[in-house]
């Protein structure tokens, strides 16, 4: 059997529960999992690239099979240097199919040996993004039951 080798990219800003939901469920079917943190030129991001990291790493560090690491560019020259075609990607809602259609394509054109895989996250995860932390975040709200401890208590020191 072949060694299968997945990137997950994402933004991860910050991570949540269902980003955890998707890298624990991806792990157990790939012989490796790559969590890579991206910069998105169009998002104003809450944490720092390097924080976002950190905090994956802190959140992932039990996980034998997944690493942690980030990437700016094509997220192709990313998937082509860690010798891997796999590249994994949540969907929570029909709203996020057709985007998500759209990347894949544009990634498989780039890189035609790219095969795109969908999770679908449990059904208590459908409705979180990071986006929706940081609108919750931006108005004091609590977000622990959306994010680990550690990536809560570094949103509430953001918040002062």
């Amino acid at each position: 059997m072949k060694n299968r080798i997945a990137v997950y990219p994402g933004s991860f800003d910050p991570v949540t529960y269902g980003h955890l939901d998707i890298i624990d469920r991806a792990a157990k079917i790939f012989d490796h999992v790559i969590v890579s943190v991206f910069v998105h030129s169009a998002k104003k991001h809450m944490f720092t690239m390097e924080e976002r990291v950190a905090m994956l790493r802190t959140a992932l560090k039990d996980k034998k099979n997944v690493s942690v690491d980030c990437f700016e560019g094509l997220l192709v020259d990313f998937v082509k240097k860690k010798k891997t075609s796999v590249v994994i990607r949540g969907l929570r809602a029909i709203s996020d199919l057709e985007y998500e259609f759209q990347i894949a394509a544009v990634n498989r054109t780039l890189y035609p040996d790219v095969e795109t895989v969908f999770f679908m996250p449990r059904q208590r995860y459908t409705y979180l993004s990071s986006s929706v932390v940081r609108d919750i975040a931006h108005f004091k709200g609590d977000v622990s039951k959306l994010v680990p401890p550690h990536v809560a208590r570094a949103i509430a020191g953001r918040k002062k």
